[in-house]
């Protein structure tokens, strides 16, 4: 009778090395992707912390501080709450500045959405050579918030400016639109306006996504165009104008260059011109209080952030966004 071995259940030691190494193979991958990721992203992260994140950390300091940029770091003196104390109850400039900024957002904003719309309906045809019109009408806001264009747009609001010889045309005696307190507000009003070129192509790719078959039906209906922008395009466009509406209002209050070209940094005539970033430029860099205009700063960012949740939380009640099946 034969003798037969039963196989061995152990498995050789070198497919026992196999098997392991294979097991670790996909653990040692994923480690390898985020260490790949993380050197990948080390240059924003480096750029976050030294340009953002440790400057707001600084600043945040400081705002508790009497510091006035000549003083060394290490010999500021710590003041607590008394530089939010003064401005909001010993400083009559900042309320200005905030009355400014404020009439300024609540205006020109509006303004430039409503513009914004309205170009964008009218270009929002296939007529021939509109997609130029389209370029001419962003090109604006390709300059953005330029030295250059706000210097050009001061010497056409002067007494001797185009804007003047054009109304002499219409036999109208001009003023000095940037020189008069009454009127220098408004001048950067119009220039924000005029650069409603970047909200217009949201506008446009909005309209874009809404169904051509809501206005043939509408139509069947016997509903005027009237009724149609107010019953189908603005419901349809409500998310795009809650973005818009929420990027131009933070923009608008951060307005600054062309206040401080037509002022020449001073916030005149008569502090007409005086928005909140300007009058905290003058604060921290002209009469070198930088702990006071830290304080300042962080105030305006609790407000931009107050002023975005308030958006959102009422957004609900007008904006509408379309289901998954597109209704």
């Amino acid at each position: 009778m034969a003798l037969t071995t039963a196989p061995n259940p152990t498995p050789p030691a070198r497919e026992t090395v196999r098997a392991s190494a294979k097991s670790r193979r996909p653990g040692r991958t994923r480690h390898g992707e985020g260490l790949a990721g993380y050197v990948f992203l080390s240059p924003w992260l480096l750029g976050l912390m030294a340009v953002t994140a440790i400057p707001m950390l600084l600043s945040l300091y400081l705002s508790f501080t009497n510091y006035d940029i000549l003083t060394d770091l290490s010999d500021v003196e710590w003041v607590g709450l008394a530089n939010y104390e003064r401005m909001f109850t010993a400083d009559p400039s900042y309320w200005h500045a905030v009355q400014v900024t404020l009439s300024f957002g609540l205006i020109a904003v509006p303004l430039k959405l409503a513009a914004a719309l309205g170009v964008a309906l009218l270009l929002n045809r296939a007529w021939r050579g509109v997609g130029l019109f389209r370029g001419l009408f962003y090109l604006p806001s390709l300059l953005g918030g330029s030295v250059a264009l706000a210097i050009v747009w001061v010497s056409m609001f002067n007494r001797d400016g185009a804007f003047n010889s054009f109304l002499s045309l219409f036999g109208i005696e001009g003023k000095p639109w940037v020189n008069d307190p009454d009127w220098s507000l408004e001048t950067l009003m119009v220039l924000a306006i005029w650069q409603f070129g970047a909200p217009m192509v949201i506008f446009l790719a909005g309209l874009k996504q809404v169904p051509t078959e809501l206005y043939e039906a509408a139509a069947v209906d016997g509903a005027n165009k009237l009724r149609q922008f107010l019953n189908i395009t603005l419901p349809m466009l409500s998310p795009v104008i809650f973005f818009n509406l929420v990027l131009e209002t933070i923009n608008g209050f951060q307005g600054f260059t062309a206040a401080f070209v037509l002022s020449n940094g001073t916030g005149g005539p008569v502090d007409s011109t005086l928005m909140y970033t300007l009058n905290l430029y003058i604060t921290g860099f002209t009469e070198l209080e930088m702990g006071y205009a830290s304080a300042m700063a962080w105030v305006f960012l609790v407000a931009i952030a107050l002023i975005t949740v308030v958006f959102f939380s009422t957004g609900r009640f007008w904006v509408h966004y379309s289901d998954g099946d597109g209704n």
